[in-house]
């Protein structure tokens, strides 16, 4: 099987590694998505100075690094047609992928997206899964249609988000079960063994990005669970912080915790801040950065 792969990240990186400990799998190239936000001599440079991780197993095995711009682009295309691809994967990739590459590879084109589709469609499902206080969640391998993460579904397995995962430490769950997944799910895919099930749009669920504006944590409008799920769900992307006086706080998110009784209002003392929340329970915050406004 001629595989060709394109991604970034540690789901790229994955990506990389599931397929190459899948015996009779041949990875034709690998387009990372820095391709198209840097100038080619800029992410030569940044290769040399500062090589991602995606780029360093990109030389370990010894694969064809692409260099498109665009994985809509005429080239990319024509490089599909030419080396007779079987399979493209995907793995956190923005842009919307047309209709006439995504129906080159000869078996198909497949995403995978770090959630259980239909539920928690949209761009970070890592963090939305942890905010909305979720017990479970897990990794879809789906075929690539026309609509984000609207395709049908080829494989999912489930994934428990324990009480103190940040974001970071469940992607870094998602990703390795993505990795040890891949070679079964390429070997059943390669067999004509796997049915496509088609999305059940009445479960399914979307949630757009974060803004800037949800670093700021509001005590009287949010419980304490609300609190620490936010904090957690936000590392490591944007922390969450509190202000005090003149300063503002930057909050550990793995330095809180939930508290029965506690004073009314915010409370400094010393290195922690001790906040009263709205359902009456307070939250703890160790470990501060204090930054001054």
């Amino acid at each position: 099987m001629k595989v060709v792969l394109v991604g970034s990240g540690p789901m790229l990186c994955s990506l990389i590694e599931g397929c190459c400990a899948c015996g009779g799998v041949e990875i034709a190239g690998v387009l990372r998505y820095e391709n198209l936000i840097y100038p080619r001599w800029r992410l030569r440079l940044r290769d040399f100075l500062c090589p991602s991780v995606e780029n360093t197993l990109i030389k370990k095995y010894k694969l064809r690094n692409l260099s498109f711009r665009s994985v809509n682009s005429e080239a990319f295309k024509e490089f599909l047609i030419a080396n007779n691809i079987d399979l493209m994967l995907v793995g956190t990739w923005r842009e919307k992928i047309k209709r006439e590459i995504f129906d080159v590879p000869r078996l198909a084109s497949v995403n995978v997206h770090p959630s259980l589709l239909p539920k928690y469609r949209g761009p970070n499902p890592y963090l939305q899964v942890i905010k909305n206080g979720e017990r479970f969640s897990g990794f879809t391998f789906h075929l690539i249609d026309e609509k984000f993460d609207n395709g049908a579904i080829l494989y999912q397995k489930r994934v428990e988000i324990l009480p103190y995962y940040t974001s970071k430490e469940l992607r870094e769950k998602i990703t390795f079960e993505v990795k040890q997944s891949l070679p079964d799910f390429l070997v059943a895919l390669d067999k004509g063994e796997i049915i496509p099930l088609e999305q059940n749009e009445k479960l399914a669920t979307y949630y757009p990005n974060i803004t800037e504006d949800e670093m700021m944590l509001d005590f009287e409008r949010e419980t304490a669970q609300e609190i620490v799920a936010r904090v957690r769900a936000l590392h490591p992307w944007l922390p969450c912080y509190v202000t005090f006086g003149e300063d503002f706080y930057v909050v550990n998110p793995y330095e809180i915790e939930i508290c029965e009784n506690c004073p009314s209002g915010v409370n400094l003392e010393g290195s922690q801040i001790t906040a009263c929340c709205r359902d009456g329970r307070g939250v703890i915050m160790r470990g501060l950065t204090k930054y001054r406004k």
